[in-house]
């Protein structure tokens, strides 16, 4: 079997580059001093709204032009994007805040350039999701970042459902005058008890981390005031793996030592011992029941 060369991009003489710019989620001094200067040097910054990234500019004094580069005009913009970078030209590709292509727009900019053989240089900086899961409480690895969820209701409550069994922690965004209703969706599904933390205004003035179950954080939805852009840090199903040991706890020892047998990686006596102790037994007992020993 022939494998297909991998293919790999770099800076060219020839070319432009892209650049993927990440920005502040609230507080500008967490912009880093690499995405000012690239910010700076480029020909031009795609920025998904012009009025919010000059704010950006002006308050550090940058003076590179813009061009508006959204969900809505994406289509038109990548070939224009895509012809001053085959002619040379450098362009930032920035989102209002955090990181480009995170539900924000990028992904389709960064596919093009691939398919044009553009390098796409991608920056570290800011990003929502991940400072809300650090400080959240809950178990922050694994993780399932999942963004925004569908506004219809039976299309969020389907995405739920998918995600009822996963055992990971899961990351939601979500817009202050759709918080209750996403709460009521994922309280639904995922029922009353799981852990979750709001976390709202991340690195402003009023960041705030609101910890408890899926029933209080509803029950806070609906009496207080909601304001602020909101990262939810849901905890995952913690009932699946009790439910798996208490089933392999009702079968024979024999057949639980075969079950560990059976991926092949672990000898019989290894078995046995991790069997006794998922059991709480001693070794001899597993062994004779295993081997078919009568220890009358």
């Amino acid at each position: 079997m022939t494998i297909k060369a991998m293919s790999s991009f770099h800076h060219s003489g020839t070319k432009g580059s892209l650049y993927l710019v990440p920005t502040p989620i609230g507080n500008l001094a967490d912009i880093t001093l690499r995405a000012l200067e690239i910010l700076k040097t480029v020909d031009l910054i795609a920025a998904e709204d012009t009025r919010n990234t000059q704010k950006l500019l002006n308050h550090f004094e940058i003076k590179t032009p813009q061009i508006s580069f959204h969900e809505h005009n994406t289509k038109e913009r990548i070939p224009i994007l895509i012809n001053k970078l085959n002619n040379g030209h450098s362009i930032a590709q920035v989102s209002d805040a955090g990181m480009p292509s995170i539900s924000d727009p990028g992904h389709e900019l960064v596919v093009a350039c691939i398919a044009q053989d553009i390098a796409v240089v991608p920056l570290p900086g800011a990003n929502a999701g991940l400072t809300a899961l650090i400080a959240a409480g809950l178990v922050p690895q694994p993780f399932t970042f999942y963004g925004f969820l569908e506004r219809k209701q039976s299309l969020r409550e389907a995405e739920l459902e998918k995600l009822k069994k996963h055992v990971e922690t899961m990351i939601f965004y979500e817009a202050p005058h759709r918080l209750k209703k996403t709460l009521q969706a994922i309280t639904k599904v995922f029922g009353e008890k799981r852990k979750i933390v709001l976390c709202r205004e991340l690195t402003k003035r009023y960041e705030e981390f609101l910890r408890g179950d899926l029933a209080e954080a509803l029950e806070w939805a609906k009496t207080e005031e909601v304001r602020g852009e909101f990262c939810l840090i849901v905890e995952g199903n913690t009932t699946l793996e009790d439910e798996s040991k208490e089933q392999k706890s009702n079968l024979p020892l024999e057949e639980q030592v075969n079950q560990l047998l059976s991926n092949e990686t672990m000898r019989v006596n290894d078995a046995i011992k991790l069997v006794a102790k998922e059991n709480k037994l001693k070794k001899q007992l597993v062994y004779n029941a295993y081997h078919h020993i009568d220890s009358k």
